[in-house]
């Protein structure tokens, strides 16, 4: 896949690659800000997430809130909460409307694994970023392997700006 027009596309070499350009990211967001992922399992969602959360400055830790749903971050330097979901489990508008993430949504930044087709109402402008792990590599974090040391393929990272917040945002 490479980026369609509008998108910008990164190489994501390592775990830590995938956690940094999350901070970076984190450090342009603001209350009121949407940001969708995709991509496989394992492809480093929840890493690029508590990498967003750092540049957020809110409490951790940050972990995949795959059986829980949503998880909420408060800030710790006086900025906007983060509100974490996968929606992976959700099969329906319905149970995602049950969430009342529009409740919170001007206030907090809202991450959500899974959410595309789902929460693009939440807010006009957002922020698309699929993870792109190679067929057959392994999940971040080395898969199956308990000490976590088999090598981790390079991620691709494309992201597309939707809307007028995101107009000449240097997102590379």
């Amino acid at each position: 896949m490479s980026a369609a027009p509008g998108s910008t596309e990164l190489l994501l070499a390592t775990p830590e690659d995938t956690a940094a350009f999350g901070e970076r990211v984190g450090r342009l967001l603001r209350a009121g800000d949407l940001v969708l992922l995709a991509g496989d399992l394992g492809a480093g969602k929840t890493t690029f997430t508590r990498g967003l959360a750092d540049g957020l400055g809110v409490r951790g830790p940050v972990t995949s809130p795959t059986f829980v749903i949503a998880r909420e971050h408060p800030s710790l330097v006086g900025g906007p909460v983060l509100v974490h979901v996968d929606a992976y489990r959700l099969g329906s508008l319905a149970e995602v409307d049950d969430l009342d993430l529009d409740t919170a949504a001007e206030e907090a930044v809202t991450v959500v694994e899974w959410g595309r087709g789902l929460v693009e109402e939440l807010a006009g402008d957002r922020l698309e970023v699929d993870l792109v792990r190679p067929h057959g590599a392994a999940p971040t974090g080395g898969g199956d392997d308990p000490e976590g040391d088999a090598p981790v393929e390079p991620r691709r990272a494309v992201v597309r700006a939707v809307g007028p917040r995101w107009a000449g945002v240097d997102l590379s």
